[in-house]
């Protein structure tokens, strides 16, 4: 019984290094991939862009560096919608989504395709708010932009909330500039990838038992 147990315990260590290691080359190998690089003319329902850091109203370099890309994406009409996602930290008066939609009407996208929930406090809730809001105009195709490291999980998140994601990773992010925090991050999302997906199921079977 102990060598059964001791194995068992070995080959399942094993597959979970083995697992973990190959989410990581998925979060890289997702990070390079751009869908919109040679796109021409409408391609998505909206553009989802995920919240960052916000300073009393005033984007963090990262959130900017997000609307500024998504900014690039919708004057290339490649959709007729941006959604902005972020709520409010602690000690925040302002929400993410708040900053960004200010900040992106500041610099010339019509108010009036703007759509924003500020409620989101993780990747999660920010994307299950998100997809509501492309249902509301009948959507379903979306273009993804966060940074590179982040697209793995919005993309499976949002297969999971029934949309079919398009990425466009920003590429002008800090985070992106120094190689060593992208990995750091990289690493932070192999592990949250199956911890959201984790999340998705469970509240699945919540619901189905209620």
């Amino acid at each position: 019984m102990i060598r059964r147990a001791r194995r068992f315990v070995s080959v399942f260590l094993t597959l979970a290094i083995l697992g973990w290691v190959l989410t990581i080359a998925l979060v890289w190998w997702s990070s390079r991939r751009d869908d919109a690089a040679s796109a021409s003319g409408p391609i998505a329902d909206a553009i989802i862009v995920l919240g960052a850091a916000q300073y009393a109203g005033r984007p963090s370099p990262v959130l900017q560096a997000r609307l500024d890309h998504a900014h690039t994406l919708f004057d290339r009409k490649l959709a007729p919608f941006v959604i902005l996602t972020g709520g409010r930290g602690d000690g925040d008066t302002q929400s993410e989504a708040g900053a960004g939609r200010r900040y992106l009407v500041k610099h010339g996208v019509p108010d009036s395709v703007i759509m924003y929930e500020d409620e989101g406090r993780t990747t999660f809730t920010s994307m299950h708010n998100a997809a509501e809001r492309v249902r509301a105009v009948n959507g379903r195709t979306v273009l993804l932009v966060s940074d590179p490291f982040h697209m793995l999980r919005l993309s499976l998140l949002a297969r999971l909330h029934g949309l079919a994601p398009l990425a466009s990773p920003t590429l002008t992010s800090p985070i992106s500039a120094n190689p060593l925090l992208e990995f750091e991050y990289a690493v932070r999302e192999s592990l949250a990838v199956p911890a959201d997906v984790a999340q998705f199921l469970l509240e699945k079977v919540r619901k189905t038992r209620d």
